[in-house]
């Protein structure tokens, strides 16, 4: 446990350093008091961006700052669907909130900055084509092109069947995906009725 008020606000400096957002039951697992850390925002030595959730008031903010928040806030999250999209450059679409998959029993947050939309997905889907991209020196989980584009047709009437086939048209032109690739996941997830006459349409590898 550190003794003194200036050791706890130079390891909440050092801890905001090398990990870029620090949630406040991190300040207080290392010993550093949570008035500590209200006197440091006080003092504007640190920037509050949400509740529980603290960033140096100079970090350098990527254009993914959003996602590197809602991954400190729902560390057990994947972002998902439209936004997973975007995250990929697959569509000019910004979507106003956050799309995050969550499983059927985990505990949903009541977070409004920054706004999230919450999906719930089985256990079983949610750890399958994940990837992990650093922003600001937050580990992201991401669903990868290939189940980015097969959770779109999924949750088609949720997220609407025109950001779906774009997805699809996208992930093809751009050849993030092949068509085999996906042929083959929509089989196993058991939504390659719905996807086929798109596919068959659009690529020539399926």
């Amino acid at each position: 446990m550190l003794s003194t008020r200036t050791s706890q606000r130079d390891q909440a400096l050092l801890l905001l350093q090398s990990r870029g957002m620090v949630r406040l039951r991190e300040f207080v697992g290392r010993g550093i008091t949570a008035a500590t850390v209200s006197r440091m925002e006080r003092d504007g030595a640190v920037v509050r961006l949400a509740r529980g959730l603290y960033q140096l008031p100079d970090a350098d903010l990527d254009e993914q700052h959003a996602l590197a928040e809602v991954a400190k806030l729902i560390p057990k999250g994947v972002v998902c669907l439209t936004s997973a999209l975007a995250f990929h450059g697959l569509t000019d679409q910004l979507p106003a909130r956050t799309w995050v998959a969550l499983g059927r029993k985990d505990w949903r947050p009541s977070t409004t900055s920054p706004p999230v939309r919450i999906v719930r997905f089985p256990d079983h889907l949610l750890s399958d084509g994940v990837e992990h991209h650093v922003v600001e020196n937050v580990s992201v989980p991401v669903f990868n092109v290939a189940r980015t584009v097969i959770d779109l047709f999924r949750y088609r009437r949720v997220v609407g069947e025109t950001i779906a086939i774009e997805g699809l048209r996208e992930a093809l032109r751009q050849r993030r995906a092949s068509s085999a690739e996906i042929a083959r996941l929509a089989k196993q997830v058991r939504v390659w009725d719905a996807m086929r006459p798109y596919l068959m349409a659009l690529g020539t590898d399926a």
